[in-house]
């Protein structure tokens, strides 16, 4: 049985490798997505455009803008020198954003009172001023505190210092890179296990398949074990690019990660397996593909937190794996979380792979009787 299972499996894969259209699959998109989410998706944002109007020429004014010229984050675009040409600047979108220093900033600074200042952001788009705030904010805290320490007031009554444990830099790509290890081996895994009986049936070769001496059950794991073989090379790939290419730290053990690997892989293979014991063409098969992977990355918390979702659909999320292979490798990744504290994702993915390869089965027999 074995030896007879390891022949439909080389077949299997000679089969794709020889396909040039399988071969583009394997090897195109997985590298292009990489590249386009690795560098494109992040969610920092750099080079914010800004504009000043300073009424105030006092040296307090001129120290806060020099922290905005020197902050890596922003970009001076404009000089204004009245209220008229604020609207302008941002209705046309030349800035993001726009900076006004009142007349009387130092003196009231000189004078131990609060100056006030104003901060005019474009909020067409409010995750990006929700960021550029944040910015904003961070200068002005280091300029109160350094006034403070320089003219001998006493600081404020609590002082925040702020320390950010697993990525002290906050830099996005050490988040949506390891996420890409789920995305691109679901991707792959799917649809090379989804069109293989879909193939055979197109190509008609699927009854002379049958006319051999291999059991259903032994064409059903031939047909699966090619997607687990290449979906973990893909999935080894992708974790050096992220390890060697884009720099995102590994810090915890390889056992703990490749065991979520195994059993995301069994679940996405079983996943697959259904859509391609329902197909008949190949088409067929890349339809079901896209409509179990599009709800598959919505709801698996990789762009969007779970917990902003109305609760009906947080229940949904617990039929999807990549939910819990997400966590999986972010937490290796970043938090070199052990086993003791991963078992309660491994075994829901087993339980939707058996369940899973349990159905496709099922369906298989009915489909070749």
């Amino acid at each position: 049985m074995l030896r007879r299972i390891i022949a439909l499996m080389i077949k299997e894969i000679i089969a794709i490798v020889a396909d040039p259209k399988s071969r583009m699959v394997l090897i195109g998109p997985p590298i292009i997505q990489l590249m386009v989410f690795g560098y494109a998706a992040t969610f920092d944002l750099e080079h914010v455009t800004y504009a000043v109007y300073n009424e105030d020429r006092g040296p307090a004014s001129r120290d806060l803008l020099a922290r905005f010229e020197g902050s890596p984050n922003f970009s001076l675009t404009a000089r204004v020198d009245s209220d008229r040409e604020v609207q302008p600047l941002i209705d046309d979108r030349k800035v993001m954003a726009v900076v006004h220093i009142g007349p009387l900033f130092t003196e009231n600074l000189l004078r131990g009172r609060s100056a006030s200042l104003q901060v005019v952001v474009d909020g067409r788009n409010s995750n990006t001023a929700m960021i550029v705030l944040n910015y904003v904010r961070t200068i002005v805290m280091g300029f109160n505190r350094a006034w403070s320490a320089g003219h001998g007031e006493r600081p404020g009554p609590a002082d925040l210092r702020v320390r950010f444990w697993f990525n002290p830099n906050l830099d996005s790509r050490w988040f949506i890179v390891p996420g890409l290890v789920a995305l691109l081996t679901l991707v792959v895994s799917l649809l090379l296990t989804a069109l293989s009986v879909a193939r055979e049936r197109e190509a008609g070769t699927f009854d002379q398949m049958l006319a051999t001496p291999l059991r259903p059950v032994e064409i059903l794991i031939g047909k699966a074990l090619p997607g687990f073989v290449i979906g973990a090379l893909e999935a080894t790939f992708i974790l050096l690019m992220a390890i060697f290419w884009f720099h995102v730290p590994f810090r915890g053990a390889i056992l703990p990660l490749y065991l979520g690997l195994f059993t995301f892989l069994l679940s996405a293979v079983g996943a697959g397996l259904m859509i391609s014991s329902l197909s008949v063409t190949q088409q067929q098969a890349l339809l079901g593909t896209f409509l179990f992977l599009v709800p598959a990355i919505i709801l698996s918390g990789f762009s969007t937190p779970i917990a902003n979702m109305p609760p009906a659909v947080q229940y949904l999320t617990y039929l999807n794996p990549m939910r819990y292979f997400l966590i999986v490798v972010r937490s290796v990744f970043l938090e070199a979380t052990p086993f003791d504290l991963l078992w309660n994702l491994y075994w829901p993915m087993a339980v939707i792979g058996v369940v899973a390869l349990v159905i496709a089965g099922w369906l298989f027999r009915r489909r070749m009787y």
